[in-house]
C-alpha cells in the first residue's frame, strides 16, 4: 500500500482516476492543481506523486522539481500531453520515476504504481534486514529485575522455532523483543520480516501475508509474492495480530498446521519454513470469549510468552533509557538535563511506555536547540503549563508555526479521547471531514495509543 497524491486540473480524471487507485488498497490525497498540491506536500510526505504537467498555476515540472528537492525519495510520475513528451523525457533525466502520455489507460498507471510498490516492499526488507543487524549490536536496553528475567527468557526461547507470544501494553518495546528473538536465534542469517496487522483493511490482509496472483481481485493487475513467502526460513512478526480478522484467522492456523498455504487466486500450496512471533496489547482470552479471535488459533500462537513490562514497572531503567535516547537524537555530546526536567520525567506515569518517552526526548532535543533540556522543552503532556495556562509573553520560546502545532495536536488528541477514539465524530466534532482529520492526525504523528482508553 502506498501513500499517493494525484494532481490533475481535470476533475473527471483526478476523481476516476483517484478511485482505482483506492480500489487498488492505496493511500490517496488528492490535489487540483500545483498550489494544492504544495500545501499537501508541505504538511505530509509521500510515496508517489502522480502529477499532470500542464496545469495553471504551479505546473507538474515545477512541482517535479520541488519534490524531488524536499524530498528525494518520493516517486513522480509524470501525465503529459503527446506534444509535451520531451518535456517529460527531460524530466526522467532529473529523477522522475515515469511518465505516461494522454489518453492513458488506467490499468497501465496501476501497472507502474504496482512496480513502485513491489520495489517500495524490497527497499523496507533491506531496511528491516539493516535494522536486525543493528539490533545485535544494540541489545534491548534494561538492568531493572523485570528486564532481567524478559531477557533470561527471551535467550531461553531464541533457542527455539516453537511460535512465541509477546504480551504487553503499546509502546513497550514488543517489536524490539521480537527481533531479539530472531537475532539470537538460528535464523538470524535469514529474513525478519514484520507486519502490522492493523494497518491492512480486511479486505487486502490476507493478500498482504499470503500473496495473490494476477486478477485475483481488483487492482490485482500483477502477481505478488506474500509476507510468508518473504519470510521463509526465517521470521514472520505479526503485530497486533489480533485484528486480523477471523476469515484470515483460518487461513494462518492452517500454515502454523500444515506449513503450507494458497495464495488468493489459486489453489497450488506453497510450503514455507517460518517462525511466527507474534505480538498484541489486547487480552487474547477475551478476545477468544467474545468470538472476536479463534480458541485454536491462542492455542497455536501461544506456545510460549514473553510479557513486556511497562515503563512504570522498570523505572529504574528511566536513566539508561533517557541516555539512549539523548544518544540517539543528539549524537555523541548529548545536552544535560535539568534537575527540574529529571524531576518531571520521573514523576510521570508514562501511559505511553517507552515509546512516549522516545518521542518526549526527541522533543526536547530539538526544542533545547544544542542546550540544556529545562521542563519546559518537554512535550506539554508530560510538563503542562501552570494552571490557566502560560500568557503569551510567559510561554516557552518557540516559534509560531510550533506552537499552533502543539495545541493542534493536543487539541485533536483531546476530540478524539472525548469521542472514545471514533474518528468520525470526533471529525463532526471538529467540523472537518474524516479524511481532513486522517491527514492532520498522520502529520501530526498522532498514533491510536495517544487516544485509547486507559
Amino acid at each position: 500500500m502506498l501513500d499517493i497524491l494525484l494532481v490533475d486540473d481535470e476533475p473527471t480524471i483526478r476523481l476516476s482516476v483517484g478511485d482505482a487507485l483506492e480500489d487498488a488498497g492505496h493511500e490517496v490525497t488528492l490535489a487540483a492543481d500545483g498550489d494544492a498540491a504544495l500545501r499537501a506536500l508541505a504538511a505530509h510526505r509521500f510515496d508517489v506523486v502522480v502529477t499532470d504537467i500542464r496545469m495553471p498555476g504551479v505546473d507538474g515540472l515545477t512541482l517535479f522539481r520541488r519534490v524531488k528537492a524536499a524530498s528525494p525519495e518520493t516517486d513522480v510520475i509524470l501525465i503529459t500531453a503527446y506534444g509535451a513528451v520531451e518535456d517529460a523525457v527531460g524530466a526522467l533525466k532529473e529523477g522522475a520515476s515515469d511518465y505516461l502520455t494522454k489518453p492513458f489507460d488506467t490499468g497501465e498507471l496501476l501497472v507502474r504504481i504496482e512496480r513502485l510498490a513491489e520495489r517500495h516492499v524490497l527497499e523496507q526488507a533491506l531496511a528491516d534486514a539493516r535494522e536486525a543487524l543493528a539490533d545485535r549490536a544494540r541489545p534491548i536496553i534494561g538492568r531493572s529485575p523485570a528486564m532481567v528475567r524478559l531477557l533470561e527468557r527471551v535467550s531461553t526461547f531464541a533457542e527455539t522455532d516453537a511460535p512465541v507470544l509477546v504480551l504487553g501494553e503499546s509502546g513497550t518495546g514488543k517489536e524490539l523483543v521480537a527481533r531479539q528473538l530472531h537475532a539470537l536465534g538460528d535464523r538470524r542469517d535469514r529474513a525478519f520480516v514484520a507486519v502490522h496487522c492493523a494497518a491492512f483493511p480486511e479486505t487486502l490482509i490476507e493478500a498482504e501475508l499470503f500473496g495473490h496472483e494476477r486478477g485475483a481481485f481488483t487492482g490485482a493487475v500483477r502477481r505478488r509474492e506474500g509476507r510468508f513467502k518473504a519470510a521463509d526460513g526465517g521470521t514472520l512478526f505479526l503485530d497486533e495480530v489480533a485484528e486480523i480478522p477471523l476469515p484470515a484467522q483460518a487461513k494462518l492456523l492452517r500454515v502454523l498446521q500444515e506449513g503450507t498455504f494458497e495464495p488468493l487466486g489459486t489453489n497450488t500450496p506453497v510450503q514455507v519454513d517460518v517462525r511466527i512471533v507474534s505480538a498484541t496489547h489486547r487480552d487474547l482470552k477475551r478476545c477468544v470469549a467474545e468470538g472476536t479471535f479463534r480458541e485454536d488459533l491462542y492455542y497455536r500462537l501461544n506456545v510460549l510468552d514473553v510479557r513486556v513490562p511497562p515503563l512504570r514497572d522498570r523505572r529504574g531503567d528511566l536513566p539508561l533509557l533517557v541516555e539512549h535516547f539523548l544518544l540517539r537524537f543528539a549524537g555523541e555530546s548529548p545536552p544535560s538535563l535539568s534537575a527540574s526536567a529529571w524531576e518531571t520525567l520521573n514523576a510521570y506515569a508514562f501511559p505511553g511506555n517507552v515509546r512516549e518517552l522516545e518521542h518526549a526526548i526527541q522533543h526536547a532535543v530539538v526544542l533545547a536547540r544544542g542546550g540544556a533540556i529545562e521542563r519546559q522543552h518537554l512535550p506539554y503532556d508530560i510538563a503542562p503549563p501552570p494552571e490557566g495556562g502560560f500568557a503569551a509573553e510567559e510561554a516557552p520560546f518557540r516559534s509560531l508555526s510550533d506552537a499552533v502545532g502543539a495545541f493542534e495536536r493536543a487539541y485533536l488528541i483531546r476530540a478524539l479521547k472525548e469521542t472514545g477514539g471514533m474518528k468520525a465524530k470526533a471529525a463532526e466534532l471538529l467540523g472537518i471531514s474524516r479524511k481532513n482529520l486522517w491527514e492532520k492526525l498522520k502529520g501530526h504523528g498522532v498514533t491510536d495509543d495517544e487516544f485509547a482508553d486507559g
